[in-house]
């Protein structure tokens, strides 16, 4: 007795036939294909952003055009560097709270 295994054919020999059938057509409608995109317009894509979106990309715009103290940034840089730099951590919670407030739209 035999059995057929109806999903093992020749899969790849199924594959070449239908690329080579594909690639046939292709190049017999590639001539029409040439002259109906022509006449057709172009698709065009779009994008639009949301409100959060843009004002996200504003921040970041000023943020990149903001001046920059050099001279600062490099003598915050060796302190850290020489473990010379110390946070004050009650400072630094009231800047976060302030920050969030106005995140949240909060007054502190």
């Amino acid at each position: 007795m035999s059995i057929n295994n109806v999903n093992n054919t020749n899969k790849p020999q199924l594959e070449a036939q239908k690329l080579a059938q594909q690639q046939a057509q292709g190049q017999t409608s590639t001539a029409s294909t040439t002259t109906t995109n022509q006449a057709a317009a172009p698709k065009q894509d779009s994008v639009s952003l949301t409100q959060s979106a843009q004002q996200l990309a504003n921040v970041q715009k000023k943020g990149s055009e903001a001046p920059v103290n050099q001279e600062k940034v490099e003598r915050l840089k060796k302190a850290i560097s020489d473990g010379e730099y110390r946070v004050n951590p009650e400072a630094l919670a009231k800047k976060i709270a302030v920050l969030e407030a106005q995140i949240l739209g909060v007054k502190a």
